[in-house]
């Protein structure tokens, strides 16, 4: 009896985990729709690719308001899984309890996921699965507004975007109104060196940057204007000179917003973004999108067009 007691005890643990998990096909954009969600980051981790992105409150919102992060994945970029609540913006002790914009990475097995928190800074949170739960692994900011030693602004410590080079150098940028960035020491969680700002002819940057590297060449996508449309630069460097190449992603005209993330998966590229499409959507009430992103010959990137198609089943 002790024995059959213990393995049902065990069953409707892992049943109500598993009640927890939420499934669906998406059909078009936006992805999701079961909730409003803003911020998309991606992670391709073995076959699969996560999304991490903030959750607004319900629609018709005329304020952000976030207090927590959601974990989504697929292998077909159709068939969707939510997991439980990852993370939430109080867990970090030392902070306002908002949630803004983030971005996980691997390293290792672990996973690093760099958060801002409105005008209390940039924190990290760590785990050992990419689905969480995650836990903060400072007790303290990362980086904080003392560490924006351009701007004026109390929230410029905010959108962190991280990218670990191919010599295993890893690097953070973040900022609002201007883009900062350093070296992260190996173990992640500390700053080596000292703190750049970027700045280069025809960048005009608002917030959400995003750092990724296809070959030889390194990119800078970011909120530009406002409303905000996704501009880019190029370089052959990490650490510049980059070189304005215009806008990739227009203003929706239903959010004020928009914060992207670019991600090869299995052979193509992809754009994932947020608007405010979704019934009930606003400038506060935001859904996560995806569209293709294609490359010119000489490495630049196509505009890309927001579709309600989307995109297709990956069939490899």
């Amino acid at each position: 009896m002790r024995f059959i007691s213990i393995f049902l005890a065990s069953f409707w643990v892992l049943s109500a985990a598993w009640a927890q998990v939420y499934e669906w096909k998406a059909e078009g954009n936006p992805v999701v729709r079961h909730k409003y969600t803003a911020d998309p980051a991606t992670l391709v981790y073995k076959d699969t690719l996560w999304i991490f992105a903030g959750e607004d409150f319900e629609g018709n919102q005329q304020r952000t308001h976030m207090e927590n992060w959601c974990v989504f994945a697929t292998t077909d970029l159709v068939h969707y899984r939510e997991y439980p609540v990852p993370l939430r913006a109080d867990e970090f002790k030392w902070s306002s309890g908002i949630a803004y914009a983030s971005q996980v990475v691997e390293r290792n097995g672990t996973f690093y996921w760099y958060v801002s928190t409105d005008h209390t800074g940039i924190g990290v949170a760590v785990s050992d699965r990419p689905e969480g739960p995650y836990k903060d692994a400072l007790g303290k900011p990362l980086l904080t507004v003392s560490d924006c030693f351009a701007s004026q602004k109390q929230w410029a410590c905010i959108d962190p975007t991280v990218l670990i080079d191919d010599d295993g150098q890893a690097w953070i940028f973040w900022g609002n109104g201007e883009c900062y960035y350093a070296r992260l020491k190996e173990n992640m969680i500390e700053i080596e060196g000292e703190i750049c700002q970027v700045d280069f002819e025809g960048f005009v940057f608002e917030e959400a940057p995003w750092v990724h590297k296809r070959g030889d060449k390194y990119y800078l996508s970011y909120a530009s204007g406002f409303p905000e449309r996704i501009a880019y630069a190029m370089a052959d460097s990490i650490e510049g000179p980059w070189v304005y190449q215009g806008i990739l992603n227009e203003w929706a005209g239903n959010s004020s917003s928009n914060h992207q993330a670019i991600q090869e998966y299995k052979g193509r590229w992809y754009f994932f973004y947020h608007n405010g499409v979704l019934k009930g959507g606003t400038s506060c009430s935001r859904s996560v999108c995806a569209d293709y992103l294609y490359y010119n010959a000489d490495g630049t990137m196509r505009r890309v067009q927001m579709t309600s198609e989307g995109v297709l089943p990956v069939v490899k």
